[in-house]
């Protein structure tokens, strides 16, 4: 299949937004827009797109005429942290909503303690799911989420995890040659997607972006049955185009205190 590895349509959409909310929150009895744009140094069409899907999801509310304030979205995520269950029931619709845009099964996961680890994921019968027939923990190496996570890491940190996992052979396109993978990893592009093009299923096409918060290393991927491989340029432009909204919650939920987040694609 003729996908080659491109930058994603990913943006500073995100990073930007909790720039916003950063300020928003220091101001209790409200902020103007005016105020925003100054203190961020967002141009004013920038920073009202910003608004406009900060209030659609919650995350600030619009006071007066010119005047914004943290929104509940953002102090129902504050209230859930240290509750996974409750974080997990925040952001299900969102990865839900994503899905649906996207026609795709959807996932978030996470490097935790040295391992793979898939936190999240929305599917559904039009939509479905990876089957985990070798646990994800043991096959990053094959899996567009594992590459994606340990691309992340350093080349340290990438050996260690081989170190303690055998490079199977799980089909005929699976890479086993660490040598071969630490190379490729450390030319992957910061802002590209990470394929995995039948290498840990045969049957399903893959394809992974990093999401940076605070320290923790992440990634949202998506997942297609090897029928509709010829969608998957087209899903990873759509997954670009509509997750700011996972990221910022995503952003939200990992990092210690939202205010000092950092969020970025690479």
């Amino acid at each position: 299949m003729a996908l080659k590895h491109e930058p994603t349509a990913f943006d500073h959409s995100v990073f930007d937004a909790l720039r916003v909310l950063e300020t928003v929150s220091r101001h209790s009895a409200g902020v103007t827009a005016a105020e925003l744009s100054r203190r961020t140094a967002l141009p004013a069409g920038r920073l009202t797109a910003l608004l406009r899907l900060l209030r659609r999801e919650g995350y600030v509310e619009q006071v007066t005429e010119d005047a914004y304030v943290a929104g509940g979205a953002l102090a129902r995520l504050g209230a859930a942290r240290g509750d996974e269950r409750a974080l997990r029931a925040l952001l299900q619709p969102v990865l839900e909503r994503l899905r649906d845009q996207v026609g795709a099964a959807v996932y978030l996961s996470r490097y935790v303690d040295g391992e793979v680890s898939v936190t999240q994921y929305a599917a559904g019968p039009s939509a479905p799911a990876v089957h985990e027939w070798v646990d994800f923990r043991c096959s990053a190496h094959a899996t567009a989420v594992g590459k994606s996570l340990l691309a992340q890491l350093d080349h340290d940190g990438r050996r260690d995890h081989l170190a303690r996992h055998r490079m199977a052979r799980l089909t005929s396109r699976t890479i086993t040659s660490d040598k071969l993978l630490l190379s490729r990893l450390a030319a992957q592009p910061p802002t590209a997607p990470v394929l995995d093009l039948q290498e840990y299923a045969v049957g399903t096409v893959c394809a992974a972006v990093p999401v940076r918060a605070g320290s923790a290393v992440g990634c949202l991927a998506l997942s297609l049955p090897t029928e509709q491989a010829h969608r998957l340029r087209r899903a990873v432009a759509g997954l670009g185009r509509n997750c700011a909204p996972v990221l910022l919650a995503l952003a939200i939920r990992l990092t210690d205190g939202w205010s000092r987040a950092s969020l970025g694609t690479g």
